[in-house]
């Protein structure tokens, strides 16, 4: 039996888990950081919660004896994914990234591209008047500051009683959404320019295909740079890559008992 953990909190880890769990031979472990409710209650989640840095992912791994680490976080989940790097290399444990594709810039895309959320709220000064914010309730307290612009925030949850947040309206909603409501938010709100991080992805491309549509502006926050190592964009593949691993290790396991049969 050999013991997979898949670091989640995406829909790709989801619908991996559970069609890993119907491998022979496999045992699946979902863990996710949590950090929304209702990711708590994503099937297939066995743990919730962050591991304590590289020092407490690498006594999980070895706690639960895991075999296989496959990081199917979130694309800006740069931290966890790169914790994952140095403790699958420090127990020499095989590891895959499973990386949905980005979103491309398209004909009739008007795009400013920046490399952070911080530089996405500089450009925004000089940029916007009426903005759709939909970078998630933990990245908002960076546009608090900014007093001239009105900002429609898209959130899974409501802000927590304490957190900063810019003057405007909060909605409350969770993908996928709809081309023909997002069109309709876009024009009832007034909205003249969306932030948004490239997640990727079909729930949340509509709003990038609206701005497209109706010739709106978008700071397109890039990805962070994610470590090296094997990845794949999508389920089978990461699928096919268990099952080629698993037979190997397989095979590695029979030729290791079949030398100490031959020794004695």
């Amino acid at each position: 039996m050999k013991r997979l953990l898949i670091l989640g909190g995406t829909k790709e880890a989801s619908q991996l888990a559970i069609k890993a769990a119907t491998i022979s031979n496999v045992e699946v472990r979902l863990s996710v950081a949590g950090r929304t409710t209702q990711a708590r209650y994503q099937v297939g989640v066995t743990r919730v919660g962050g591991f304590g840095g590289v020092p407490g992912l690498i006594k999980y791994l070895q706690d639960d004896a895991i075999d296989i680490l496959i990081d199917a976080t979130h694309p800006f989940a740069a931290k966890i994914s790169l914790h994952a790097a140095v403790a699958a290399k420090e127990l020499d444990l095989p590891r895959l990234m499973l990386i949905r594709p980005e979103w491309l810039l398209q004909a009739g895309d008007n795009w400013l591209e920046v490399d952070s959320i911080i530089n996405a709220a500089k450009i925004l000064e000089e940029n916007a008047k009426r903005v759709f914010l939909a970078v998630g309730r933990q990245q908002i307290i960076h546009f608090a500051y900014i007093d001239n612009i009105w900002f429609l925030m898209r959130l899974i949850e409501p802000p927590k009683q304490d957190d900063l947040i810019p003057k405007g309206s909060v909605i409350l909603d969770r993908g996928p959404f709809k081309l023909i409501k997002e069109k309709e938010l876009l024009i009832e709100h007034q909205i003249d320019t969306i932030v948004s991080k490239n997640s990727g992805g079909d729930a949340t491309i509509a709003k990038i295909t609206a701005a497209r549509e109706l010739g709106i502006k978008v700071v397109m926050v890039n990805r962070p740079q994610l470590p090296l190592g094997e990845r794949v964009n999508n389920v089978e593949d990461a699928l096919r890559w268990l099952l080629l691993l698993k037979n190997a290790l397989w095979c590695s396991s029979l030729f290791f008992f079949s030398q100490i049969l031959l020794a004695r």
